[in-house]
């Protein structure tokens, strides 16, 4: 892997409390350990480095790392911040994406689990009577419980929602591609963070 590779790879970022609160390429990550504002994470023992004591780690071979001049810098895959102890406020957008992750590509009135095709977004509250499209008025359903359901609400159709919608509860600042997750990083974050794929 060159060098211009390994420093855009991702770093994960947890503050002082170590909460998982952003990632950061590996370039950002050495500039903020060089800078004393975060120290480096060892995930197999929770050791915490600075700058200094990092670069004098030694590297396994098969490993990739940062090379200067005069020293192989081992890749810094959890940082911890020295100053910074808040959590950010971030909401998830409101989308059809973010909206088969909630749902969990299930239909919410029969459980069935068809595809992303044969599953579309239902309004409770039909759009046509004053229905709106966000997070507590839209469910997935199936072909079959979406035609059944037609231009009604779930009271008058008598179909049961199996879970009252509301806006999800994870954080979108981890929205990472799954093939960018580390292992290193399962220590400090549960699997509800990754970015899921598309199809379940």
């Amino acid at each position: 892997m060159t060098d211009s590779l390994v420093l855009s790879q991702p770093t994960l970022v947890l503050n002082k409390g170590w909460f998982a609160i952003d990632t950061t390429s590996v370039r950002n990550a050495l500039g903020l350990l060089f800078s004393g504002a975060a120290k480096a994470v060892r995930p197999e023992n929770y050791e915490m480095h600075c700058f200094d004591s990092w670069a004098d780690l030694a590297v396994p071979t098969e490993e990739p790392c940062v090379r200067t001049v005069s020293l192989r810098i081992r890749v810094p895959e959890v940082i911890v911040l020295t100053r910074y102890d808040r959590i950010p406020v971030c909401h998830v957008p409101f989308s059809r994406r973010n909206l088969y992750r909630r749902d969990k590509y299930t239909c919410q009135y029969c459980g069935g689990r068809p595809g992303s095709l044969e599953l579309s977004i239902d309004h409770m509250m039909p759009l046509s009577r004053g229905g709106r499209s966000d997070w507590t008025n839209c469910v997935l359903a199936c072909t079959s419980c979406n035609h059944r359901k037609a231009n009604r609400t779930p009271r008058e159709a008598h179909m049961k929602i199996r879970k009252i919608p509301d806006a999800p509860n994870w954080t979108p600042l981890l929205e990472v591609p799954i093939a960018r997750v580390k292992q290193s990083w399962e220590k400090f974050v549960s699997d509800r963070y990754w970015d899921l794929p598309l199809e379940p």
